[in-house]
Order: C-alpha cells, then sequence, then structure tokens
C-alpha cells in the first residue's frame, strides 16, 4: 500500500489541467477561445480530434482536461479517460454518441458499429470528479 501511495505521489504523476472556453475552428483546427479572447489549439489522440472536429460541438462551451504544452498549445487527455465535457449553465456534460436503433453508445461521432446508420450526439450529466 505505501508503494502505491509513493507512486501517486511521484513528480510523473501530476493531475491534469483544466482549461474552459468555446470550440472554435480556426485554419481547420481545433481550438478553445478562452474568456478573455485567447484561442488555444487543442490537440489529443485520434478519438479526441474526431469529436472535436464534430460540428455539432463548434461554438459550445467546453471544459477540457489535459495539459498545456505551450501557451497557445493544449494537449487533451486519451478519450478513455474522459477528459471532454460540454457545459450549459453550471452543468458539466459528458460528450457521447448514440445510436437510437441498436442502442448502442460509443465516444466518437460516426456510424454505429452495428447497423452503420450515423449516430446522435447525446450529452448526458457527468459523474461528478
Amino acid at each position: 500500500m505505501l508503494l502505491l501511495l509513493a507512486a501517486a505521489a511521484a513528480p510523473g504523476a501530476e493531475l491534469p489541467q483544466t482549461l474552459a472556453g468555446t470550440l472554435e475552428v480556426e485554419g481547420g483546427r481545433p481550438v478553445l477561445k478562452t474568456p478573455t479572447g485567447v484561442l488555444i489549439r487543442l490537440e489529443g489522440d485520434a478519438a479526441t480530434r474526431s469529436v472535436l472536429a464534430d460540428p455539432r460541438l463548434h461554438g459550445r462551451r467546453l471544459e477540457v482536461l489535459g495539459r498545456l504544452q505551450a501557451p497557445d498549445r493544449f494537449e487533451v487527455g486519451p478519450i478513455h479517460l474522459k477528459s471532454m465535457y460540454v457545459v450549459e449553465g453550471n452543468r458539466r456534460l459528458l460528450i457521447s454518441y448514440w445510436c437510437e436503433v441498436c442502442a448502442i453508445r460509443t465516444y466518437t461521432p460516426g456510424r454505429c458499429q452495428c447497423c452503420q446508420e450515423e449516430t446522435e450526439l447525446e450529452l448526458r450529466p457527468a459523474e461528478k470528479p
């Protein structure tokens, strides 16, 4: 048990940073416009990039978790860590995609793996962190 606590307290085991703002696209790349008007380019794994490219999310307020790589560049955490949320009012909503036909939920946009119909964006209340 002490070994686990020591590993969690190690310098490389930092908590992710949080960034909030409005998702926009500039030059074909996703950016987050902060409340002060600063544009920060968003990066991440392939699945994260597919969510950020979803036009149904453009113009929405987002909260992303990850690491600031430079003053103008933020790497969003991997998709499996659920590092992206839509913020509506003071509610934090998890981004997911739902196939009504097959009742299959995914966390990236695209066609259903079963019926091949396009999945619908579905925002669900996030669990407390």
